[in-house]
């Protein structure tokens, strides 16, 4: 197989299910039923605090965002203020009321959305982070990765499913875009996770959505600029 070729994945395989669940790229139907699985086979729900543990570091480089301190007096207001300007005497029968119950119960809800929307209407100096994902395999190879790409730190991310490279090779990352010539990204570091480095040169064309393949090469890489070996494992970059 080339990267001329279909690079369609295979998909197959509880670990690789598991991955895709804990990273938020299965369809629908896919995740529900991989979320009653967790609920009734232990065994999966084993594979899936792996993955949990696995794909952490994926995200160590992402810091929290705390809201805004103007968020908490906004919900209170939002929920509180129009009971607190009522009558004395309507107060008692608010307890009581059903209506009133279900005007809270969309305040809160209402509030909550807020609470949400506030960091991304109201975002900090530095631009948001964009992240697209892709599960990368092929038919006829166990080789999978779960590829991230972080637009923010201009790097992909890497997380090694299966699949070992041979005794004196090494994993090569590429950048497929339309019918253009494959466009290396470097070598994969060997571990069970990895970081590459964007270039400028590469990152408005991954914001886009590029395909991204893994072929094999000779150690230190393709010795020409492009693949030599066999496409081992590809994707598609999709949002999140």
């Amino acid at each position: 197989m080339t990267l001329a070729e279909d690079t369609g994945p295979e998909r197959g395989g509880d670990d690789l299910l598991a991955a895709e669940y804990v990273l938020g790229v299965l369809p629908t139907e896919e995740r529900q039923i991989a979320s009653r699985r967790i609920d009734t086979e232990t065994g999966f729900a084993r594979i899936v605090d792996g993955w949990e543990v696995h794909l952490s570091p994926l995200a160590a480089g992402y810091p929290e965002v705390e809201p805004p301190a103007s968020v908490k007096p906004a919900i209170d207001r939002r929920l509180f203020s129009s009971a607190a300007a009522a009558p004395t005497e309507q107060r008692a029968g608010l307890w009581s009321s059903l209506a009133f119950w279900r005007g809270l119960a969309a305040a809160a809800v209402a509030a909550l959305a807020i609470y949400i929307a506030v960091p991304y209407l109201n975002p900090p100096a530095v631009q948001p982070q964009t992240r697209l994902v892709a599960s990368l395999a092929a038919d006829g190879s166990d080789v999978k990765y779960l590829a991230v790409y972080d637009a923010a730190h201009h790097e992909v991310g890497l997380s090694h499913v299966s699949g070992e490279r041979a005794a004196g090779k090494d994993f090569e990352l590429w950048m497929i875009e339309g019918k253009n010539a494959p466009v290396s990204m470097g070598v994969i570091p060997v571990g069970s996770t990895a970081h590459v480095v964007v270039t400028p040169a590469v990152q408005q064309k991954l914001a886009l959505g590029a395909v991204l393949a893994v072929s094999l090469e000779p150690a230190g890489g393709s010795p020409t600029g492009q693949p030599t070996g066999p496409v081992v494992a590809a994707g598609d970059l999709k949002g999140i």
